[in-house]
């Protein structure tokens, strides 16, 4: 459900003090070029899997000193007038691209080199289609959207390049992260 704020639009400034009264509500925010999207909390299976792929995202980096895995709910700040902040529910920064290789306490100006989306029973394919191309457009190298119901995941590329990979495939993290691979059946476990 998109509110537009009765046609004001919504800047990244403006977008802490919504978000927290919003989330006592229990409610989750995105900014979309100006237009405050509010949405149900996720439900127990998301948030398994998105912590699923955050533990190994996690593991892999920290092993190799690659960068940063963030949970779902860190903002990125995509475009400006009017402003775009996405929150993806996984994804992965590589050092080197955050001043001193730490994270700001407010969003993060870039857009992530890998982003996870995991589909929801209540996300349109629309939904899903826009975030994907609001990704892509801001830079992020790799997108994975993961269907929970079908056990499959979709990357996107900014070549235009489409993956579409079954319960029994491998997953590569490249180009965000060139050396990781897992089985899709195990992003699900």
């Amino acid at each position: 459900m998109a509110a537009s704020t009765h046609g004001t639009l919504v800047s990244a400034g403006d977008l802490p003090a919504l978000s927290s009264r919003l989330a006592a509500e229990g409610k989750r925010t995105e900014l979309v070029r100006g237009d405050l999207v509010v949405t149900a909390p996720a439900g127990g299976r998301h948030g398994h899997i998105a912590n699923s792929i955050a533990f190994r995202l996690t593991e892999f980096t920290r092993a190799r000193q690659a960068g940063m895995v963030f949970a779902a709910e860190t903002g990125f700040l995509l475009r400006r007038d009017p402003d775009t902040v996405r929150a993806p529910d996984v994804s992965f920064v590589a050092y080197g691209r955050l001043a001193e290789d730490e994270p700001p306490s407010g969003y993060m100006e870039l857009a992530p080199d890998l982003a996870v989306e995991v589909v929801s029973p209540n996300d349109s394919p629309a939904a899903i289609r826009d975030k994907v191309q609001d990704w892509l457009e801001a830079g992020t190298k790799l997108v994975w959207v993961v269907y929970p119901d079908s056990r499959s995941v979709t990357v996107h590329s900014p070549a235009d390049s489409l993956q579409e990979l079954e319960d029994t495939d491998i997953l590569s993290g490249a180009p965000a992260l060139p050396d990781f691979t897992t089985a899709v059946r195990d992003l699900f476990a």
